[in-house]
């Protein structure tokens, strides 16, 4: 079911306006994307409202930030309860956090039980973030943000909200790009139905955006830590030997090809099923009657950047933890952590993670992914909507749209021998 929105929009304004007003009215919020005058008219709102904060640097005062309590700890973290602007700007220590990983709430335009933003405001409400990150991440360390996409309402369209936010975080904060990765859920549901299952004018939505940013254009790093398997045909050329010569592309493959390096360097198409629905944090919150969060990232998302961008010891903060993956998987890699979520009922759940457990046992699925076009269909008989989809299909006009429930949960964490992480970044031979 659709939860319900925290902020219900229940107030009505009229304004009066001239035929021709309205008319070019209808005919912008058109032009624009937006299905209604008064969407259009929110948006210019907002747009004055980032306009001006732009134009004189306004940032709530840091007063105005109350630091979250201590909710529990473990040998190697601390989970605070509250907002973590309180915990960021008035807590912790400058420049004294080597990994900031987590996944914010996203900007949807359908609001979420988590507390989500709408789009056009995310910016605005991320502002105070982006400054806490800034004091408190090492020059060295790393930003690392999952943010899933956004649908603008009523069109198959795509919102461009984390591209803004990946562009205001680069020009206004001054961090660096160091490589955007995109995780794809093989097991992730079709959607939105509406456009994918219903009027079939567009394709499964599957990925989402992983910005990893720092403050210094050579963060520590080092993709030795998160090697892959070898695939069997890479396999082969190591057993039976390898002709180095110039391929078409131009690369010059030389005999440092045969190299065995214990595994291939992973591409930044992350491949990570969230399928899990039984494992022991979902057990526990069923058996307390707490809520499952419903945003959980697989364990093994973290602990791929925790492993790539930290050495153990190094502090690792989630200031959106939900339900605390991120210190899970820092707990088992042997880092500090520090995690911060709002609501206290989530937490309660994340405890689960932190009890005495036997070890675990590493669990590898690789993936594949099918090639479109390989089932062949009569093009003369399945044509192009003319209006572009715009209208549903004849013979669903008079059905009601369905919501398809989305099953989520977490894969195990996976063990690997690690090395050193360069300092300087890399930016030393």
């Amino acid at each position: 079911m659709r939860p319900k929105t925290l902020a219900p929009r229940t107030e009505i304004t009229n304004v009066r306006l001239t035929t021709e007003e309205r008319a070019e009215l209808e005919s912008a919020s058109r032009r624009k994307g937006f299905p209604s005058i008064g969407e259009y008219i929110r948006f210019l709102h907002n747009a004055a409202e980032h306009a001006e904060d732009s134009a004189t640097g306004t940032l709530r005062s840091t007063r105005d930030f109350e630091v979250p309590r201590q909710f529990s700890r473990t040998d190697l973290g601390k989970i605070f309860h509250g907002d973590s602007l309180g915990l960021m700007h008035n807590s912790l220590e400058a420049e004294s956090v080597d990994l900031i990983m987590t996944s914010p709430p996203f900007g949807l335009l359908r609001k979420k039980s988590y507390g989500n933003e709408n789009a056009d405001r995310y910016l605005k409400w991320f502002r105070p973030f982006a400054e806490g990150f800034r004091r408190v991440l090492k020059k060295s360390g790393s930003l690392v943000i999952d943010i899933g996409g956004s649908w603008k309402v009523g069109t198959p369209t795509r919102s461009l909200y984390h591209f803004d936010l990946l562009i205001m975080l680069c020009r206004e904060f001054g961090f660096h790009l160091c490589q955007e990765h995109y995780w794809w859920n093989p097991a992730k549901l079709p959607a939105p139905a509406e456009w994918v299952n219903v009027r079939r004018v567009r394709v499964k939505d599957a990925v989402n955006c992983i910005w990893w940013l720092s403050p210094s254009p050579w963060p520590k790093a080092n993709n030795r830590r998160v090697l892959a398997p070898y695939s069997d045909s890479m396999l082969d050329l190591l057993g039976n030997g390898y002709e180095g010569k110039l391929r078409p592309s131009g690369h010059d493959i030389s005999e440092k090809f045969r190299r065995n390096n214990g595994g291939s360097v992973p591409s930044n198409l992350l491949a990570l099923a969230n399928t899990e629905s039984n494992g022991r944090y979902q057990d526990y919150c069923r058996e307390k009657g707490l809520p499952i969060h419903p945003a959980r990232y697989p364990a093994i998302l973290p602990e791929y950047f925790i492993r790539l961008l930290t050495d153990p010891g190094d502090v690792v903060l989630d200031p959106f933890a939900g339900s605390c993956v991120t210190g899970e998987a820092a707990q088992y890699t042997k880092r500090r952590w520090i995690c911060c979520e709002i609501s206290e009922s989530y937490l309660r759940g994340a405890l689960a993670r932190f009890q005495e457990q036997s070890e675990r046992k590493s669990k590898q699925v690789a993936y594949q992914i099918s090639p479109p076009c390989a089932v062949p269909v009569d093009e003369q008989e399945i044509v192009l909507p003319e209006d572009g989809g715009q209208r549903r299909p004849a013979h669903l006009l008079n059905r009601p749209k369905t919501v398809a429930a989305r099953v989520s949960g977490q894969r195990r964490l996976q063990s690997v021998k690690v090395s050193g992480l360069p300092q300087h970044g890399g930016a030393f031979e």
